[in-house]
């Protein structure tokens, strides 16, 4: 697996928000707590250090059921010891695992753990994958592509995707062993994803954590009901949105009055001011879930996607608020990946990666015009005809004002006839280059299809199936302390 690395800006693809996080901008100090760097982790240690030895106890009993469920034994860890920490990525219960991102979330996550553990050797870090099971939009996680088809479940089935039973799930066409045994033994969502994921990363020492569970909201209690009952949270949000949007970034969420959700046996109901639950049967909202899982796990980090990470900036002053350390934020491991022969077409055809992030439109002209040695546009005639035009529309003023607007209209119909020319010279010789314009076409749509990245389209077994070892490929190439994009061949 050859690779080789790009700078986020280089590639026009990445928010301003981000680049100016990991650039560590003074002005946005004040919206996380220690930056995005391996030295600060020292930090970030000291402040969870206190972190509640009760509150590991009923962790690390949850977890032993969680696996026990699945027949499985979870990974060697112990979360009694107050020298033990997690880094933690969370994603939706995607079936198949969903587009590829989700692996590299996962190997980034893990290779966290591993250089924390070179850099400070008397501590232990796991690496955890908080289960969205609590999630409510199966419409988001129901299907997968791959080698161009999408599989997909379609059910009734409503409320928390964790709690689905799958006796209806589908038979793939596309047989994967650890996915099929995943799926016919698991007796909901939750416990098949927890199956397969354990299968495909539980060597590497991964922790999969469903925190739908009764013991675990009873810790988070006391923060749901001041949500519930005080409407606390809110107006601190808003106000830390209000402040990013000021200075010219854009945010990703918005908080209510009451950031909670019942769980019922078969739905999910939102939660409005006035309203009481059992806070058992509370599920916190995107607002309240960042806090929910800081408040439960000893977590120095989280790793995710660009939004992610700009939405957690939104959420410090609610971490202030309750007096809970704000993990450091990491955005995880981009990647493009391409076969030999598709390396080789784009080689061959003179584009970098950067041209490839162009949308079609202008990656076509930009590659015409790059080959050609014609000059196709107009913008010497018509900035050599700007004087004439200007000279004669005085000229006719001082004869006859009236017909200085004549003269002007002419000028505007000179100027618009010299870009109608412009683009059929521009047509034209993108007909000259008809063969090799469509190869650009073909290679763009294969690397990013359907105009999506491929990490957000594509699903992993398109390589994994030539390539058994891809996973493991990629644990030795992805830096999760390295925030450029990687361009991998296979």
């Amino acid at each position: 697996m050859a690779n080789k690395t790009h700078s986020f800006s280089s590639l026009n693809a990445f928010s301003k928000l981000l680049l100016d996080y990991l650039a560590e901008k003074p002005e946005l100090k004040a919206f996380y707590g220690n930056g995005p760097q391996i030295a600060k982790f020292k930090d970030q240690i000291s402040e969870k250090k206190g972190f509640p030895v009760a509150t590991r106890e009923v962790l690390q009993t949850v977890l032993s059921e969680q696996y026990a469920a699945i027949g499985a034994e979870m990974p060697a860890v112990d979360l009694h010891d107050e020298n033990t920490f997690t880094v933690t990525t969370g994603h939706q219960l995607n079936i198949y695992t969903g587009p590829l991102y989700v692996i590299y979330k996962l190997v980034s996550t893990i290779n966290l753990a591993r250089a924390l553990q070179a850099a400070y050797p008397s501590q232990r870090f796991i690496p955890v994958y908080w289960m969205a099971t609590e999630d409510h939009d199966f419409e988001e996680i129901n299907h997968f592509f791959t080698f161009g088809t999408k599989y997909e479940w379609n059910t009734p089935q409503k409320g928390a995707v964790g709690r689905f039973n799958l006796s209806d799930f589908p038979r793939i066409p596309f047989r994967n062993e650890i996915f099929d045994k995943a799926y016919a033994e698991g007796k909901t969502l939750s416990e098949a994803v927890r199956m397969y994921m354990h299968t495909l990363f539980g060597t590497h020492g991964l922790v999969c954590l469903d925190a739908d569970d009764a013991r675990l909201k009873s810790i988070f209690a006391p923060i749901m009901e001041a949500d519930l009952k005080q409407q606390v949270h809110e107006p601190i949000v808003r106000a830390t949105t209000e402040k990013l949007e000021a200075l010219g970034y854009k945010t990703q969420v918005s908080a209510r009055p009451v950031n909670l959700f019942e769980l019922t046996e078969n739905d999910r109901i939102r939660l409005e001011t006035g309203d009481s639950v059992d806070i058992a049967k509370a599920s916190p909202n995107v607002i309240l879930r960042p806090l929910y899982q800081e408040t439960i796990l000893p977590n120095l980090a989280y790793i995710g996607g660009p939004a992610e990470v700009a939405y957690w900036l939104q959420l410090k002053g609610i971490f202030d608020l309750h007096q809970v350390p704000f993990p450091i934020l990491l955005p995880r491991n981009f990647a493009i990946v391409k076969t030999q022969k598709q390396a080789e077409k784009v080689e061959k055809l003179g584009l970098s990666l950067a041209d490839l992030f162009k949308n079609e439109l202008a990656l076509r002209r930009d590659f015409v015009a790059g080959r050609t040695s014609h000059k196709l546009d107009t913008d010497g005639e018509a900035q050599a005809l700007q004087p004439i035009l200007t000279e004669l529309a005085a000229r006719a003023k001082a004869i006859d004002p009236t017909l200085e607007a004549s003269v002007l209209a002419e000028k505007a119909r000179w100027m618009k006839g010299l870009e109608r020319l412009a683009k059929k010279l521009k047509r034209a010789e993108e007909r000259n280059q008809g063969d090799e314009v469509r190869q650009v076409l073909a290679i763009k749509e294969a690397l990013f299809p359907t105009g999506e990245w491929q990490e957000r389209h594509t699903n992993f077994l398109e390589f994994a199936s030539d390539h058994p070892n891809f996973i493991d490929d990629l644990l030795k190439t992805f830096d999760p302390l390295n925030f450029e994009f990687y361009e991998i061949t296979l």
